[in-house]
């Protein structure tokens, strides 16, 4: 069968991208196999079209479900290009997060439209949250299983560290700014974040970035409580180890208010 032209040109396109964007290491041509199908080259080309990157250049991070990529507009500036695996991505748990959150009516078992649906979810919970004045990430578009956020990190394209990998000089001052997030991201933005830890939180010049908002679900969703009780006793041991006088006691009164 002869291919696609649009699959063709796409794919063209993208190696050029992966051949000139100084992915030169074994690990980043790796990750370049496993994730641009035929699909995602579409949807990777369409984007360069409309201006949204032009040059990717490397991982952030690789995950199971997704990757995050350095993408370079025509200007010099940088982007973040999160690609989510059709092959490799947790269903059931994306179900599980969707199903009942009224926002979205999610009936199809079909895998590429239940990750569509998962990528818009956490676009709009991006959205939600710097609306609210939460320190996220700007989501700026997305297209099926791509989206485009702001990049985190410095001007030489260096990506923020998470806490886990660069823990804070003064515990204590980034914890506190760290529930001050966490109580915008609960009672401005109504949001439960559901798998908050030190490995979804940036350490970017001693200032917390909360990311990775893809499975977090509205404040009356049927398992919202349960997943706010795991955020706070995660952060809570968390922080107690670096030396925090904290407790999960402690931090359930100061996030969930009357």
């Amino acid at each position: 069968m002869e291919e696609n032209p649009r699959v063709a040109k796409a794919d063209l396109e993208v190696q050029k991208l992966i051949s000139q964007k100084r992915i030169k290491d074994s690990d980043d041509r790796k990750v370049s196999s496993e994730i641009f199908d035929k699909s995602t080259l579409q949807v990777l080309y369409k984007l360069a079209n409309h201006g949204y990157l032009d040059l990717l250049n490397g991982a952030i991070s690789t995950g199971k479900e997704a990757n995050v990529l350095k993408g370079i507009k025509d200007d010099g500036s940088i982007v973040a290009v999160k690609i989510y695996r059709i092959a490799t991505s947790d269903f059931k748990k994306m179900q599980y997060y969707i199903a009942g959150d009224p926002r979205f009516n999610v009936r199809s078992s079909n895998k590429r439209q239940l990750i569509n649906n998962w990528v818009n979810k956490e676009f709009r919970n991006l959205t939600r949250l710097k609306d609210a004045g939460v320190n996220v990430p700007e989501a700026i578009t997305s297209l099926n299983n791509v989206l485009i956020i702001e990049f985190i990190g410095d001007d030489d394209g260096n990506p923020a560290p998470t806490v886990k990998n660069l823990p804070p000089k003064n515990p204590n001052d980034f914890y506190e700014k760290l529930v001050n997030q966490m109580d915008r991201f609960i009672n401005k933005a109504n949001l439960i974040h559901g798998d908050l830890s030190s490995y979804n939180i940036l350490n970017f010049d001693e200032e917390p970035v909360i990311i990775d908002v893809s499975q977090s679900v509205v404040r009356d969703h049927i398992i919202a409580n349960e997943l706010l009780e795991r955020d706070i006793k995660n952060i809570s041991l968390e922080f107690s180890k670096m030396g925090v006088d904290t407790s999960i006691e402690d931090l359930t009164i100061r996030l969930i208010k009357d």
